[in-house]
């Protein structure tokens, strides 16, 4: 029996599916030995390319709003134009701090509860600053071509480990997509005996 196991999730925050996931996938961290591994994307990476997108997008609001009902949370879509990109780079800020659950929940409630362009920056950065962050280190972040470079570097590696879409969460050699995965997630944490005494 490992003491921990990585966990790697691979986040978009434009994805509903990620917003769904963003209300419970903390909890694992509450729950098993394990080390969490994040991976946020930037732009369409992780998600169905823009021309598939709009065909999908009355669907998938269907379904988004059937799960947000049966969680008891709001959803109220964000702009079809909100680029996800610049708070992918923040959340890694936001990781190096200490604050990255707030930060992830904070950001997505803004966008999916409250129907903001989390792409724009007067936006984004009062969210940050709200979990504790600097707006002018916040700022400057935003503007880092290493931390853009990540972003592009963790699709990448998606890809080569065999990742379709967002939320994934990988754990070992086992590849667990979407919000609705959790439980099989929890399941073979529980069979590697991860959970906390």
């Amino acid at each position: 029996m490992s003491e921990s196991v990585d966990l790697k999730i691979f986040f978009n925050f434009r994805s509903p599916y990620c917003y769904l996931a963003s209300k419970t996938m903390f909890s694992l961290l509450d729950d098993y030995n394990i080390n969490l591994v994040w991976r946020p994307l930037g732009a369409w990476d992780g998600r169905s390319p823009p021309d598939r997108a709009k065909v999908k997008m009355p669907l998938a609001r269907q379904d988004v709003a059937r799960w947000a009902r049966r969680m008891g949370i709001p959803c109220n879509p964000p702009p079809p134009t909100t680029d996800p990109t610049l708070a992918g780079i923040g959340s890694l800020l936001a990781e190096e701090k200490g604050c990255l659950i707030e930060y992830v929940v904070e950001v997505m409630r803004c966008e999916w509860a409250g129907s903001n362009d989390i792409g724009q920056r007067d936006i984004l950065i009062p969210v940050a600053e709200s979990v504790g962050l600097d707006a002018k280190e916040f700022k400057a972040t935003l503007d880092d071509p290493d931390r853009k470079k990540q972003l592009d570097d963790n699709w990448k590696e998606a890809q080569e480990l065999g990742v379709i879409g967002v939320p994934t969460f990988t754990v070992n050699d086992q590849i667990f997509w979407g919000n609705d995965r959790l439980e099989f997630v929890e399941d073979y944490l529980a069979e590697l005996r991860l959970v906390k005494a």
